[in-house]
């Protein structure tokens, strides 16, 4: 099969990229041009990710810096949760700035992307109406403005689909009207994970593409493009049909592998002795080895991940079942994620704003 017919996985997380790159490489966690870093903040796992020019060949991810904050706070509806972690989002976010040598006076423009009208591309734009601004009052009462603060304009653009025009061709209009120091891009982004979709937050000072994730690549938003720095804010909100049925694929396999070692049945019995694992979350630990897969599942067990959604792909496709797909919560989940990223965002870039009180992430 040519390199270009091939299953392209769809993904906006660099931390998936480098995944994807170990696992097709058959190589150890060490990627030349690629360092990890983990940490947690307050409980929560951060990935730092930095990516140069030849990490940048080996993962396809431009060359710049990523972070990965992973919370299931939205998914649980925990307001105390999702507090905290606006508040590791803004020190987060915060570092970054400092990373790339933004000051705290500099000018602000945060833009949402996205389609209003598709709740799952929603986030850009129901970030921004939650977004502390204040270029308005430095320009006409700046005696108004306490230290603190800095100037800060945020607009949502559209898409080509309702506006006709290019997104990035907009925001360049404002650049040159506004004089913005530097941008935050806010947008929804595409995983190959059912596991990180609402639950991963990703910043990165390497700009953003727009509709990259779901094979409908835009115009760039970066510092090629502006000339001044672009950080971008993106969460996951679906995933294709080809990843959820691999993923399924996966759980079975991992459940039959839990079974069989707290069990310890024979590999040949199909049958586990209970089908029951409560709230015990299935890890990759739980996989077994690719020996004791092909036992049980013939073919289907024998593959490797990337010939397994290639597989899938050819199924469903012609067909027309490959479809974009997103949790029914996702109302829910849109509206507390804008909040959430909102109250980073604002905490980051002012330094008189504290972080939001619980009770504000309650309906």
């Amino acid at each position: 099969m040519k390199d270009e017919q091939r299953f392209q996985i769809r993904t906006d997380l660099a931390i998936e990229a480098r995944e994807m790159f170990v696992e097709e490489e058959k190589q150890t966690e060490d990627i030349e041009g690629v360092i990890l870093t983990e940490k947690k903040i307050k409980g929560f796992p951060v990935t730092d990710v930095q990516v140069d020019e030849i990490g940048q060949e080996n993962i396809n991810k431009q060359a710049g810096r990523y972070l990965t904050l992973e919370t299931d706070a939205v998914k649980n509806s925990d307001s105390d949760q999702q507090q905290v972690t606006a508040e590791v989002l803004s020190h987060i976010l915060a570092d970054l700035l400092t990373d790339n040598q933004i000051s705290p006076d500099a000018k602000c423009l945060v833009v949402g992307l996205g389609n209003d009208y598709v709740t799952p591309d929603a986030l850009g734009p129901q970030t921004i109406k939650k977004i502390l601004v204040t270029k308005h009052l430095f320009a006409y009462h700046p005696e108004m403005v306490a230290d603190g603060y800095r100037s800060v304009a945020a607009f949502a653009p559209g898409v080509m689909g309702v506006t006709g025009m290019e997104t990035s061709d907009i925001i360049q209009g404002l650049v040159k009207e506004v004089s913005p120091d530097f941008i935050i891009a806010i947008d929804a982004l595409a995983s190959r994970s059912v596991d990180r979709v609402n639950s991963t937050i990703q910043l990165s000072d390497t700009g953003i593409h727009p509709g990259s994730g779901v094979n409908n690549k835009r115009k760039a938003l970066s510092y090629e493009t502006f000339g001044i720095p672009v950080i971008s804010i993106g969460v996951p909100t679906v995933v294709d049909a080809v990843t959820i049925t691999s993923d399924t694929i996966d759980y079975v396999f991992k459940h039959f592998g839990r079974e069989f070692k707290e069990k310890d049945q024979p590999a040949k019995s199909l049958v586990p002795a209970s089908l029951n694992f409560g709230e015990k979350k299935l890890t990759a630990e739980d996989l077994p080895d690719q020996a004791k897969r092909t036992e049980l599942f013939g073919m289907i067990g024998s593959l490797a991940e990337s010939e397994k959604r290639q597989l899938i792909k050819e199924v469903l496709s012609p067909l027309g079942y490959n479809l974009m797909v997103t949790p029914k919560e996702v109302d829910s989940y849109i509206h507390d994620l804008a909040h959430l990223l909102a109250s980073g965002i604002n905490g980051a870039l002012h330094e008189s704003v504290e972080s939001d009180k619980a009770n504000s992430f309650t309906r």
